[in-house]
């Protein structure tokens, strides 16, 4: 028993070590992103990010003033001379993001845990045939929906509008969530549900009350994948909502700024910076619950 424990202990310190080796390789090049988006230009061309770590005197916020800003501005660089720059205006970018990305997370989010329950305990004519047509639509390409949906979009008045993009996001991510919440719910116990339907409950209130907290590793899950596809799309963004500064997303920003300052280094290093944090605090956010529901996910199909 002592053999096998000290196995055991040896296994898991190489695991632990291999995990760390893995986190460190996963960590460097965000790293060298973050300190290369505070040095200024000179220190970003001539040296490498790992200087900084030697000489830390010249590290500045500039560059994220010059990309969130939206006006010109002055500020004196690390060599004493005034410099006159113009702002990329991301900020208004960010918002225009966030405020794309929120509503199509929790739009599908609902729609695809509530059609979960339905055809995982509900009984209704064609539910089979239902499920089969969601689960098909997942090898649709993307692509080939765009220009018939911006032609309806034409007529309904829908281009160009948040609301237009909600509608987008909602129909292309609906059967991913279908999908996925069925698998986890449909793995929750019958017998909460018959309690439930013998006392009484509806099954609005069933599934307020029972399935959305049951399945909220599932639902994490979910809302991971959905933002992050959201926050990180330009090509939904860019056919429905059009490429102009009043509702451009930081994703199509961040492309015009590699096209007009593609030897900003310094600069593009913070435009990628700013996209970078929010999906971080999303997944850091949600982690415990994100391979406990992929997991529950894959058990029963």
């Amino acid at each position: 028993m002592k053999r096998i424990g000290e196995r055991r202990s040896s296994t898991t310190l190489v695991v632990t070590s291999l995990l760390a080796v893995l986190v460190l390789i996963w960590s460097v090049p965000i790293i060298g992103l973050l300190i290369s988006s505070i040095r200024p230009k000179s220190a970003v061309q001539s040296t490498g990010w790992w200087k900084a770590f030697v000489n830390s005197s010249d590290l500045t916020l500039d560059n994220y003033r010059q990309v969130l800003g939206g006006s010109s501005y002055t500020f004196v660089d690390s060599a004493g001379n005034i410099v006159r720059a113009s702002g990329d205006n991301l900020s208004q970018a960010f918002l225009n993001s966030l405020t794309v990305t929120i509503p199509s997370v929790i739009i599908p989010l609902l729609i695809a845990s509530a059609a979960a329950f339905g055809f995982a305990w509900l009984d209704f004519p064609g539910r089979k045939t239902f499920f089969t047509i969601v689960v098909a639509l997942l090898v649709v390409p993307l692509q080939i929906a765009l220009i018939p949906i911006l032609r309806d979009y034409q007529t309904l008045r829908l281009t160009g509008s948040y609301l237009g993009i909600w509608l987008a996001h909602t129909g292309f991510g609906l059967p991913l969530g279908i999908y996925l919440l069925h698998n986890y719910i449909s793995t929750i116990p019958r017998d909460i549900f018959e309690s439930a339907f013998l006392d009484g409950a509806r099954p609005m209130v069933v599934f307020s009350r029972l399935v959305l907290p049951l399945a909220v590793p599932a639902i994490a899950s979910l809302a991971i994948f959905q933002f992050l596809w959201v926050w990180n799309d330009l090509l939904v963004a860019l056919v429905f909502l059009g490429g102009t500064d009043n509702v451009a997303v930081l994703t199509q920003k961040l492309a015009s700024m590699v096209g007009s300052r593609g030897q900003d280094w310094h600069l593009l290093t913070s435009g990628a910076f700013i996209t970078m944090i929010i999906p971080l605090i999303v997944f850091f956010s949600l982690q415990r619950y994100f391979v406990q529901g992929l997991m529950a996910g894959s058990v029963k199909g």
